[in-house]
């Protein structure tokens, strides 16, 4: 994951939050790191999805992409 660094400073914030009795915004934290880890995973694999190419190499194409 190119932009996990977010999960782990969401992370950090949590665990400060709870140490300090800040309970509320604890588990607001906890639910900002699962929306930060799904919504990054789904935007990495819909770019995976996407590219229909191959550093380094040309004329590599897509199928599905060039079937319509």
């Amino acid at each position: 994951m190119a932009n996990d660094w977010i999960v782990d400073v969401l992370s950090d914030l949590k665990k400060f939050a709870a140490e300090n009795g800040l309970v509320g915004l604890a588990g607001q934290l906890d639910e900002a790191v699962l929306i930060a880890a799904c919504e990054i995973s789904s935007c990495e694999a819909k770019g995976q999805e996407l590219a229909g190419w191959e550093v380094g190499r040309t004329g590599k194409t897509d199928r599905r992409i060039a079937a319509r």
